[in-house]
Parts: structure tokens; sequence; C-alpha cells
């Protein structure tokens, strides 16, 4: 009894230092951003157009890029993701070919920004002409995030009580108008999770987008125009070391942007679970 006594503390005591550990170091990144990039953020910061190649004025072009690259890459993935998702949980009978499409699905999660930014480059900067631009980024995004969409989509459809649906059959209703009428809408918190995910991905990738959106930092106006994130703009100004300061400043805003989307996707979460 005592050593199983013994035991027990031994894990929880190495459970809480891996949680205190994680903490600790997502502390410690914060703290250097934030203590570093807040002295930079003003309103001429965050409202002026980049100017100099990022040694002088703001990150305002960098913040319009990233929301516009987010949303066209959402527009798409979104649609499709959790159409896909509804279909393999609610349509598709189990069987090889379901299976099969699950593994491609997860295989195309586990492959490199780059391989997907190659391809963006290749099929749709070249291929369909649409050059350097947010159409051409915002494709390539949405083709990233697809495939942690439709997983997570998946598990949260599939978490749904079946009592949902079957009681909704039993009285009458079209089985289109029980999945999305009742199921897709008791699955929202997690697909809003899934969603999240997405643009923190859009937000933090660079690598991609340096080939398929470009890195112009003029402000784009259209989705036909080149743009550069705040990732990108963030990755330019330190490795080619134009400007490190900005390069924090940079930094904290995206940090703080991440955390703000978190916070409100929270509290929407929770919203909707105590209706």
């Amino acid at each position: 009894m005592k050593r199983r006594k013994t035991t027990q503390m031994v894990m929880v005591g190495l459970l809480a230092l891996s949680t205190f550990i994680i903490c600790g170091a997502l502390a410690a990144i914060m703290w250097q951003v934030l203590s570093k990039g807040m002295p930079v953020i003003s309103a001429d910061f965050l409202l002026k157009p980049t100017t100099n190649s990022g040694r002088s004025g703001g990150i305002f072009s960098s913040i319009v890029g990233t929301f516009y690259v987010t949303a066209v890459s959402l527009l798409v993935s979104v649609p499709l993701g959790v159409g896909a998702a509804v279909y393999l949980t609610e349509y598709a009978s189990e069987g090889w070919l379901v299976e099969w499409i699950r593994f491609a699905v997860s295989s195309l999660a586990g492959i490199p920004s780059i391989v997907f930014g190659l391809f963006g480059f290749t099929f749709f900067v070249i291929q369909m002409r649409m050059g350097w631009s947010v159409l051409s980024g915002g494709l390539t995004m949405g083709l990233m995030i697809l495939p942690w969409l439709v997983r997570i989509a998946e598990e949260a459809i599939k978490a749904v009580p079946c009592e949902y649906l079957e009681g909704s059959l039993a009285l009458g209703a079209p089985r289109w108008k029980a999945v999305f009428g009742l199921v897709v809408p008791a699955a929202y918190p997690g697909i809003l999770s899934g969603i999240l995910l997405g643009i923190g991905r859009a937000f933090g990738e660079t690598a991609a987008l340096i080939l398929t959106a470009g890195s112009a930092y003029h402000t784009p106006t259209s989705i036909w125009h080149p743009a550069r994130t705040m990732a990108v703009h963030l990755y330019i100004l330190s490795s080619e070391g134009l400007s490190l300061e900005r390069a924090y400043g940079t930094a904290a805003v995206l940090s703080a942007s991440i955390l703000a989307i978190n916070a409100l996707a929270s509290r929407l979460t929770r919203a909707i679970r105590t209706r």
C-alpha cells in the first residue's frame, strides 16, 4: 500500500512538473516578446503603412494583408471542411474508401508548409496566372487548414449524442434538416475550435505565403494584389537585420491578436453551451 502511494505521488509530481514547465516556457516567451515589443507599439506603428522596406513606418499594410489572406483561406476551407466532415460522419458508409479518405486527410495535415507553398506557387501563381497575390496565398492557406478542420469537425460531430438525430428522424424530419438543424449546431463549439486553429495557423505561416502571396509591403486593396502578412513582415525584419526593434513590435501585435481571437472564441463557446 505504501509503495502504491509513493508511486502515485511520484506520478502526480511528474505530471505537475510537466504542466509547470509548459506554463513557464509560454510565460518566458510572452515576457520576452511583450517586454521588448510593447515599447515600440503606438498609434503610428499600428496605423501607418510600412516604408523603406520595414526600417520605418508602421505595420498597417501587414495587418491588412494578414486579415485579407486569413479571410480568403477561411472562405475556402470552412464550407469544404465542415461539408466533408458532415458527409463522412452522417452519410458515407463505413468501409475501405472512407478509411482511405481519413488516412489521406491525416497525411495531408502532416505535410510541411513549404510543400504547400511550392504547390501553390506552381499551380495558383504560375499555371492559374494569379501571380503573387492575396488570392494565391489565401487559397494555399485554405488547403493547409482544410485537413485540420475536417478532422476536428468530424470528431465534434461524432461527439453529438445519437438521440439528437434519431429523435428528429422519428418525428419525420428529413435527414438533411435534422443534420444541419440539430447535429451541426450542437457540434458548433468543436467546429469553432477547428476554425480558431486554422486562423492561428494562417496568422503564423511564413514559408508558404512568401511563395504565393509575395512579400510586397504595400497595402493590398484587392485580392489580386500581393501582400505581406505580419508573420512574413516579422521574418523579413529579423532575418535581413532591418530592425530587430520593429520585429519585436510586430511579434507583440501578432501574439496579442491571436490571444484576443482565442479569448473571443472562448466566450462565444461558453455562451453557446449555456444556452
